[in-house]
């Protein structure tokens, strides 16, 4: 099994990507999905439609296959060298990977509220939790490539910094689109 190593490891990695670009995308859909909502028919039909035809294709072709696919490599990794789970930033890692889960079932839920057209978030409020992915792809891929010179106090204040300008992005962003309500 060892020779097969470096090809689960790539295919883990291709599907970790298409996870995370499926989790990156399907809050947009959530965006767009509220701004329809809120629209006069027959607009709101037919953009409604449409937004839960693309999000159903999303979610169901290629984010939840693309998910279980990389953990199912990531299982065969760690099968052939479980060493790594003794390994402390293997430890924080799945930590990360354990959060991601949570941020993908929760997403699941709003996937399915806004199915049954149930909207309980604004759209800013999704622009906000749309960037919870990308905190954790930062998180996960620095403590891979880093690993043991983590200075965790450095990195926990790069964690914290990238956060604070995600959010002073989207305010940024609200703040243009209320002038220009077509950006």
């Amino acid at each position: 099994m060892l020779e097969y190593y470096n090809y689960i490891k790539a295919l883990h990695l291709i599907f970790v990507i298409t996870w995370f670009a499926g989790l990156f995308y399907m809050p947009r859909l959530f965006v767009y999905q509220i701004e329809a909502f809120h629209k006069a028919s027959p607009e709101k039909e037919i953009l409604g439609k449409q937004l839960k035809l693309m999000a159903k294709r999303l979610w169901f072709i290629i984010t939840w296959p693309s998910a279980i696919l990389a953990t199912l490599f990531a299982i065969c990794l760690l099968f052939i060298h479980p060493i790594f789970l003794e390994l402390p930033w293997m430890q924080v890692k799945l930590v990360f990977v354990l959060l991601l889960f949570v941020y993908h079932i929760k997403s699941h839920q709003i996937y399915k509220q806004l199915q049954m057209d149930v909207v309980k978030w604004t759209s800013n409020q999704m622009r906000i939790w749309n960037e919870g992915s990308t905190i954790i792809l930062f998180s996960v891929i620095f403590l891979v490539i880093v690993r043991d010179a983590v200075n965790w106090i450095f990195g926990v204040v790069g964690i914290v910094s990238l956060s604070i300008a995600l959010m002073l992005g989207i305010k940024l962003y609200k703040r243009i689109r209320s002038k220009n309500p077509d950006a």
